[in-house]
């Protein structure tokens, strides 16, 4: 049946994914972004789909009762998505300003949502594998296999005092650890999903006019193995766990519609990926890209014994959740690259 959905961040890299997938399954969809231009290009993006499509603005989605007007709607919602991140318009000063705005994101959401949609049966929010991994542990062998139940130990003291890196990925532990808290305290109309992601690779939905305006891990491919040189240096791995956008989108649509997805927490990954992997895929299937992306070692290099895996076992058998391959994203995600750098240069 179709739901009425409020999807934040619908003009994001995951959030027009999410757009597309719940249009496509027939639902009914206000997304909301920070501003009317932000509107026109989704709309221009996602073009005669009437009244199925309309939109809310919010500025600052950590403003207090920043949601109250959008989530009010005739018919009322049903669902509500949250891929949104506060948006940082200047270099942050102290690790504070990755946490409270992540946090206060997160709960002017639900806190709107309860006060001023009583009709919504289920919140969804995009959290991450940020709030998962022990990112100080080493490689162990046995390799560790990264559940649910597994949480960053990052304290709020160690998150303030570390590196900005530490604070980003605290701020993804701290905001989904505060939703979980307000269904506890609140207890809300609503249940909670949250998915968590590691790394999102995959060809955009959204248009963009330059490489420059890639979001972060889509940059990160841009940078290092395309507009690169074959005898470059190979790329460090970085976080050697992935997943596609389409596959992250569709995700999102089951934990809104699955009747046992209620209260549960999903990693959402493929699996493991490389540098090393993703030179040879874009090498192999990208012929364009054969003087441009590093050689390295082809079939080496490969990640240590003991790196961590993720485990989806259980998106798998509640969600249906079913993984592209590795040469489906990284050879869709190249293939499209060279297009926007194409456009950009003509």
């Amino acid at each position: 049946m179709a739901k009425r959905v409020l999807l934040t961040g619908a003009n994001g890299f995951v959030g027009s994914h999410v757009l597309e997938q719940f249009l496509l399954a027939g639902h009914s969809v206000r997304g909301i972004v920070r501003s009317q231009s932000k509107a026109q290009q989704v709309l221009a993006d996602f073009p005669n789909h009437g009244s199925q499509l309309d939109f809310g603005i919010v500025p600052d989605i950590t403003s207090p009762g920043a949601f109250d007007e959008v989530v009010k709607s005739n018919p009322p919602f049903d669902l509500v998505i949250h891929t949104a991140s506060p948006f940082l318009y200047r270099v942050i000063s102290s690790n504070r300003e990755f946490l409270d705005p992540a946090i206060k994101g997160t709960l002017e959401v639900l806190k709107s949502v309860k006060a001023h949609a009583p009709t919504v049966k289920r919140v969804v929010i995009t959290s991450s594998c940020a709030a998962v991994v022990d990112f100080s542990a080493p490689p162990v062998v046995p390799r560790k296999v990264y559940t649910e139940e597994d949480w960053n130990p990052t304290t709020w003291e160690a998150a303030l005092s570390g590196t900005q890196n530490t604070g980003y990925q605290a701020s993804k532990k701290f905001a989904e650890l505060s939703a979980w808290d307000f269904i506890k305290t609140e207890k809300p109309n609503f249940d909670l999903v949250t998915l968590t992601p590691p790394m999102v690779y995959g060809p955009i939905r959204h248009s963009i006019s330059s490489p420059k305006e890639l979001n972060e891990s889509n940059a990160r491919i841009y940078k290092l193995f395309i507009d690169s040189k074959k005898d470059a240096e190979l790329p460090p791995n970085g976080m050697h766990v992935y997943t596609d956008v389409r596959d992250l989108a569709l995700a999102h649509v089951k934990a809104a519609t699955v009747p046992e997805a209620s209260g549960q927490r999903f990693i959402i990954c493929a699996g493991q990926v490389s540098s090393q992997q993703i030179a040879d895929i874009l090498r192999k299937d990208v012929p364009e890209l054969a003087e441009r992306t590093p050689i390295g070692i082809p079939g080496g290099n490969p990640l240590p014994e003991g790196a961590y895996v993720c485990s989806s076992e259980k998106a798998k058998n509640v969600l249906g959740i079913e993984f592209r391959g590795l040469e489906e994203t990284f050879v869709d995600l190249g293939k499209q690259l060279l297009e926007i750098e194409g456009k950009e240069k003509a």
